[in-house]
């Protein structure tokens, strides 16, 4: 019956598997292939072993000698060893050279002293070239009291009647066309790592020289054009251990320079004893610094929230201590025609004028408040002292004027410098004509008094950041030093 189901194209298909069976039978083929694969299992379990371990070779007797260089030993060269070193030489015999003990530096933070080579980063070599140029500008100005008063040589500096009281050199003054500045390459230098703080000329008409206080505690000097015989012309000291709030050149000793920091220390840097002196200390912030145009015995100086410490540099003590804003004091300045005249402004959004001969430790009177809608970050007299420039972060440059400067204007100015830039500081330049103050398109505005608006604005190809702090040439009309939050300074001239 299962005949009967299966189709005939599977009873061929069973015929021929039982042909192809009988065939292989015939010819013995799976007996075959059966013997082949019993001799080659065989053969792979019979070639089947382990590498064994080269034998290792014994050391000979004599021992190799190694030649190694001078260099690699430490050793230096010497006429016995000239020649290189024999088959048979012998460490022990070598004289042993001591290493020697790092000379451990004085940290800024440290009270006292801090000499100069100590807070200079590079080499002692370059060190010595600032200490010289800056003793051959003292010579200049020094006064010889043996030999009387040697007006003649003594640039600067006019001779009164009893030979004893110098005056001061007055500031260059005269108006300048902004279109005339231009800015050159060799102009151009990175003085300090990070953002500059603060910026001055040296009082010297002989060689243009900044001195300029960054944010990590750094002053770095730059004489201005003396690549060629100078190297770069560009010293870099570490005498604060913050940012460097101030910094003040002695108008009657160009050797001599003070410098207040956020640490709440002062230091004089006095170039013919080679030292960053230590004159103050405080466990509060200093966050400005100045000096009275005609008062070389003291120092003046804001500490902490809205105090201002008049210091005597010669007793080392404080003459007086006033509080006169409701938060930090920003910048401090006197009136170039009265020095009795004092100028503060503050972070409480006020810059107020001050008669000296009219203040009280309790409550102090001013003469004048200008008032900002918020914080004001500098405020300067002009050079004849006739105007008040205040520079605010609201936006606002006020210029006051009159005979109390109770006539103020206020002119539009974008001071949005931001967190990572220095906040814009309007300064002077040569006459009561022209504010200056930095630009956020790299640029630097000048704000006409007559007009009370923006004229005009300095431009350069070679300008690659913002400038926001500046300073005018005491004695180059024309002259004017710009530096930004890169380290950067520029040098505008005619």
């Amino acid at each position: 019956m299962a005949d009967q189901k299966m189709t005939e194209y599977e009873r061929r298909r069973l015929e021929n598997i039982k042909r192809n069976d009988e065939m292989l039978a015939a010819l013995k083929i799976q007996s075959r292939i059966n013997d082949l694969s019993t001799v080659t299992k065989r053969q792979r379990t019979e070639s089947k072993s382990y590498k064994k371990s080269p034998t290792k070779n014994l050391k000979p007797e004599t021992p190799v000698v190694l030649r190694r260089s001078l260099r690699t030993q430490g050793v230096p060269p010497d006429a016995i060893s000239a020649s290189g070193l024999k088959d048979d030489y012998d460490e022990t015999r070598v004289r042993k050279i001591p290493k020697l003990t790092p000379v451990k530096k004085v940290s800024p933070r440290e009270l006292g002293p801090l000499a100069m080579r100590d807070a200079y980063t590079s080499d002692d070599a370059s060190n010595q070239k600032l200490i010289q140029t800056m003793s051959g500008f003292s010579k200049k100005f020094q006064l010889r009291e043996s030999n009387g008063f040697p007006c003649d040589l003594v640039k600067g500096v006019e001779k009164s009647e009893d030979f004893e009281a110098p005056k001061v050199r007055k500031r260059a003054s005269g108006s300048v066309d902004a279109e005339a500045l231009k800015l050159e390459p060799k102009n151009i230098a990175r003085v300090v790592p990070g953002r500059i703080m603060n910026v001055r000329f040296f009082p010297t008409a002989e060689m243009p020289m900044v001195a300029v206080g960054n944010k990590f505690g750094n002053i770095g000097f730059w004489k201005v054009g003396a690549e060629n015989d100078d190297g770069d012309g560009i010293y870099l000291y570490c005498p604060h251990s913050g940012p460097v709030s101030g910094i003040v050149i002695d108008p009657f000793s160009v050797s001599k320079m003070f410098s207040s920091c956020y640490d709440g220390f002062i230091r004089l840097m006095d170039v013919e004893k080679e030292v960053f002196d230590l004159v103050y200390s405080s466990e509060y912030s200093i966050y400005s610094i100045s000096q009275s145009p005609y008062d070389r015995k003291s120092l003046y100086f804001s500490e902490g929230h809205g105090g201002v410490n008049m210091w005597d540099l010669k007793a080392g003590k404080s003459l007086s201590l006033w509080n006169l804003h409701d938060n930090r004091i920003n910048t401090i300045d006197f009136n170039s025609e009265n020095s009795n005249i004092m100028a503060t402004s503050s972070t409480d959004g006020t810059a107020c004028i001050w008669d000296l001969r009219h203040m009280s430790a309790d409550k102090s009177k001013s003469l004048k408040t200008v008032c900002h809608k918020r914080a004001v970050h500098s405020a300067y007299f002009s050079p004849s002292g006739r105007f008040l420039a205040t520079t605010s972060i609201d936006n606002q440059v006020a210029l006051s004027t009159g005979e109390n400067y109770e006539d103020t204007s206020m002119v539009y100015h974008n001071n949005q410098t931001g967190r990572w830039l220095s906040t814009f500081r309007g300064i002077w330049g040569w006459d009561d004509s022209s504010v200056f103050v930095g630009n956020m398109k790299r640029g630097v505005d000048i704000i006409s008094v007559a007009g009370k608006k923006i004229v005009s604005t300095l431009h350069s190809e070679l300008m690659s950041a913002i400038p926001c702090r500046f300073d005018s040439h005491p004695y180059k009309v024309g002259m004017l030093a710009g530096t930004t939050s890169g380290g950067q300074v520029y040098i505008w001239s005619l």
